[in-house]
């Protein structure tokens, strides 16, 4: 059986806003190495849209937008080449390379099919995680904590039906100040 690793970046004050974090070569490099090494990631329509929006064109062509630094690409070329399934029930389509549609009604089945099928899936996001968390199909949970606060949100899990204990399984520390915390459910 795989596992379904969730990870998000998240402030010191739980907020999961992707405008707000920390970026720098260090992270986009373990960001980039976590997405190779999966057999497949699952995004929800909003998650997906930022990422073909902000990597898809650099991918594709090779030119980068003002303001993307050269170390940015290769995260681009990773998430690219990566197999994508994109839930959402108002999307007609989804054209990406490797991105495969699934409907919100065939979340819950087509999770449990690819963790049957393969070693490694992510998942990204933040409304998307909930559904997961509460079926009780998410193995790893990993929050890459940026050395800031902001005072807002959005937060992860709001709504959640039922407390999920955690225990921590690993960490990594970055030179930049962010860390890494790798959790597992208790079960």
């Amino acid at each position: 059986m795989g596992r379904l690793s969730y990870s998000i970046n998240i402030t010191l004050d739980g907020c999961v806003d992707h405008t707000i974090g920390v970026p720098d070569e260090e992270t986009h490099a373990y960001a980039a190495d976590m997405i190779a090494r999966a057999d497949a990631i699952v995004l929800g329509r909003v998650t997906y849209g930022l990422m073909e929006g902000g990597w898809r064109s650099v991918a594709e062509t090779g030119v980068q937008p003002d303001g993307m630094e050269d170390w940015m690409v290769p995260f681009a070329h990773t998430i690219h080449a990566a197999r994508k399934y994109v839930v959402s029930d108002t999307l007609e389509s989804v054209d990406w390379n490797g991105a495969e549609l699934v409907r919100g009604n065939d979340l819950i089945p087509t999770v449990e099919r690819l963790k049957r099928e393969l070693d490694t899936v992510y998942v990204g996001g933040v409304a998307l995680p909930l559904t997961l968390a509460e079926h009780g199909l998410i193995d790893e949970f990993e929050f890459v904590v940026h050395p800031r606060m902001v005072g807002r949100g959005p937060t992860l899990f709001n709504g959640l039906s039922k407390a999920v204990d955690l225990k921590l399984v690993g960490t990594h520390q970055f030179s930049g100040g962010c860390m890494a915390l790798k959790y597992e459910p208790v079960r």
